[in-house]
């Protein structure tokens, strides 16, 4: 039996303590996308438990969109991710 080896760190810290696995990612067939989601593969690329290219092929985003999500949490926190906080936080 073999275990397949990630590349990559196998967790991160995150700036709360808490430590980030792979583990709690959400799963590659994701179709339903809510906040605390988006905010766990912003947290994941932003500390270097993944680069932004796996995430876009795991999560099949485009470049554009996992961008927008990591400037809404720089600027407004993970609350921008809400979909029903778009307009509040929409870019002008």
């Amino acid at each position: 039996m073999y275990i397949r080896r990630e590349k990559g760190p196998v967790y991160v810290v995150l700036p709360d303590g808490s430590k980030l696995t792979r583990s709690d990612l959400p799963p590659a067939n994701t179709q339903r996308w809510v906040a605390r989601r988006k905010a766990t593969v912003v947290a994941a690329v932003d500390h270097g438990l993944i680069e932004s290219k796996e995430a876009c092929e795991m999560y099949r985003l485009s470049d554009e969109e996992l961008d927008l999500w990591r400037s809404a949490v720089r600027r407004h926190g993970a609350a921008a991710l809400r979909v029903t906080a778009i307009q509040k936080y929409r870019q002008l």
